[in-house]
């Protein structure tokens, strides 16, 4: 199973970034998929998830309204919208997968599969 994420980079503060994460080596339809992050001397913390379908998305409350996930399950990517971006959610951002049946979580230890993450630098 592969990982890939893109989509990083430097960006102002109120400025947007769309991160990519393109699967392979599995069946996408049946993971749900996740992004996490991780600023600098902080622990990884959960960002968003979607489910197999795409039916059903949640957020971690500091980025809810202005986060936004997807998933293209013919292409194997989910993608990672990000709006007003705040110099906070400078971290490397991760996505991962969980199996479905394991239903919703935000919890990092139920994700199996991890990208090797995308560094996004908000400046201020």
């Amino acid at each position: 199973v592969q990982l890939q994420a893109s989509g990083g980079g430097l960006v102002q503060a109120g400025g947007s970034l769309r991160l990519s994460c393109a699967a392979s080596g599995l069946t996408f339809s049946n993971y749900d998929m996740g992004w996490f992050r991780q600023a600098p001397g902080k622990e990884r913390e959960f960002v968003a998830a979607i489910s197999w379908s795409g039916g059903t998305t949640y957020y971690a409350d500091s980025v809810k309204g202005r986060f936004t996930i997807s998933r293209d399950n013919a292409n194997n990517m989910v993608l990672l919208l990000m709006n007003s971006l705040k110099p906070e959610d400078t971290a490397v951002y991760y996505c991962a997968t969980k199996s479905r049946v394991l239903g919703r979580s935000q919890k990092e230890g139920m994700y199996r599969y991890w990208g090797q993450g995308t560094l996004v630098t908000v400046s201020s």
